[in-house]
């Protein structure tokens, strides 16, 4: 890490005068990149580090081109020689995901998903136009059939297979060809993004700037439009759905100064509608079945029924006799009902008593009588109290939380836990047991275990919807403030 910021600092330094003021690491996504925000006295940067040269060559280069054709994406200031660390423009902290919780359904956010809307068409159309896909793209140059079936054979094996549905293997594989085939000839095929979601929608003074764009390739106009509208996390009302679409073929007909086939272009829409949703279903069945991550089997249920809407109100524009049986299947009450967690109501007498302790001090009783319940011991993870300026915090502050999420191995102990606390808590409200106790230990109880009964206590609340009764022994004891 030292190394790195080191060479940050290099590159600002020959690229600015002024000084540095700070540097703060920001929380890493799901990707390897790594994200800084340089502070100085006239304003901020974003440096980013990521050790994969090519996908930072393609988006550097896709960035420029975008910008020459007045999209709005950042712009790239500095690049170090061995095209591993850049600086960019600062775009905020603000995302149009961040807005959309914070706000809600209202006509604000409503008008930067048009924003969005208006400058997706104008970056896909207008972008298009001389962008090198022989030398940029990272994969493959145009989503084409292959890549769909590539989509419709992950899921298939990391969820349709789990349900153990009987199927005629040979008609599935055929009708996936065809629905490939079908999405592959669309009549619109420009510069594709390929994860246009709304948490890659920047807001900054009333604009909206793109980011991640670095996957994208040529392909078809309504994929993007189908990520956007259809992202789970939004949960978009159908409403919206319908009306930005229109408002979207409404930009596409102004920059392309035609009319547009709207019935055939919906029709492909919905094609790509039921791409993404599959993809989900796959994702999800990937990181909860396969890796047993519990967040995302709980969003399985959700994704079912999210599913079985749009399989009942929207036309794919293709026969596919034995995908559409299965899909059936898939939906129905009993299906759904497998990844459905019990879940307590008011009447529902259990209590979860969550602490975090030192193991320098005395453990937790248990005053149920019932003996206690689960001790799981946080001292196998890296220690942030030995570094000098976290030794004040705790794990309720979220210097103590990027860190113990982005540097260590916590959230891979966490699943661990999840996954037999769920156990025994779905087995108790089924019982009708009272009380169930599960402590986590550290050295001084400031900093892992607390950030850890935290996790647990928000974990249950949302999967369960179980009573907790949380308790931080040291914190409470010594009144830290976080």
């Amino acid at each position: 890490m030292q190394v790195i910021t080191d060479d940050i600092k290099a590159l600002y330094e020959g690229f600015n005068g002024a000084p540095m003021t700070g540097l703060e690491k920001l929380p890493q996504s799901g990707s390897n990149r790594q994200y800084f925000r340089i502070h100085t006295a006239n304003g901020s940067y974003i440096a980013t580090y990521n050790d994969n040269v090519k996908e930072n060559r393609t988006f550097i280069q896709f960035s420029r081109h975008f910008r020459a054709k007045g999209c709005p994406v950042p712009e790239i200031f500095a690049i170090n020689e061995t095209f591993t660390i850049y600086l960019q423009e600062d775009l905020g902290h603000l995302s149009l995901l961040g807005e959309l919780e914070k706000q809600g359904h209202n006509q604000r956010v409503y008008t930067f998903f048009q924003k969005s809307l208006e400058q997706l068409a104008r970056l896909q159309i207008v972008g298009d136009e001389g962008l090198d896909y022989t030398n940029w793209t990272i994969t493959s140059q145009e989503f084409g059939d292959k890549a769909i079936l590539s989509d419709l054979l992950y899921f298939k094996y990391y969820f349709l297979d789990t349900l153990q549905i009987p199927y005629d293997k040979e008609k599935l594989i055929d009708d996936f060809e065809a629905l490939s085939t079908y999405l592959t000839h669309v009549d619109h095929k420009y510069f594709m993004f390929r994860d246009f979601q709304s948490r890659n929608i920047m807001l900054k003074e009333e604009g909206v700037y793109f980011i991640d764009f670095q996957g994208g390739m040529k392909g078809a106009l309504q994929y993007d439009v189908a990520s956007l509208l259809w992202q789970a996390k939004a949960e978009l009302p159908d409403a919206w759905k319908d009306g930005l679409l229109d408002y979207y073929m409404d930009c596409v007909e102004s920059i392309l100064d035609k009319k547009i086939d709207r019935i055939r272009f919906v029709s492909q829409y919905n094609g790509y509608v039921l791409i993404r949703l599959l993809q989900v279903l796959g994702a999800y069945g990937f990181r909860g079945l396969f890796e047993r991550k519990a967040h995302f089997l709980t969003s399985i249920p959700l994704a079912l029924r999210n599913f079985r809407w749009f399989l009942s109100n929207k036309q794919v524009g293709i026969v596919l006799p034995e995908f559409e049986r299965l899909m059936g299947l898939m939906v129905e009450d009993e299906v759904i009902s497998r990844f459905e967690p019990v879940q307590a109501d008011e009447n529902t007498p259990l209590v979860v008593h969550i602490n975090s302790f030192s193991f320098k001090k005395a453990q937790p009783e248990d005053e149920s009588g019932n003996g206690g319940g689960f001790i799981f011991d946080c001292r196998g993870i890296l220690n942030p109290g030995r570094i000098a300026e976290f030794k004040t915090l705790t794990g309720r502050d979220k210097p103590i939380k990027d860190f113990l999420e982005q540097q260590t191995r916590m959230p891979e102990f966490l699943n661990s836990v999840y996954n037999m606390v769920d156990i025994s808590v779905e087995d108790y409200i089924k019982r009708g047991f009272d009380s169930l106790q599960v402590s986590f230990g550290c050295t001084g109880g400031q900093h892992r275990s607390v950030y850890a009964a935290d996790a647990l206590a928000r974990h249950l609340r949302n999967k369960f919807h179980v009573k907790i009764d949380l308790h931080h022994i040291e914190q409470e004891a010594k009144n830290w403030v976080n």
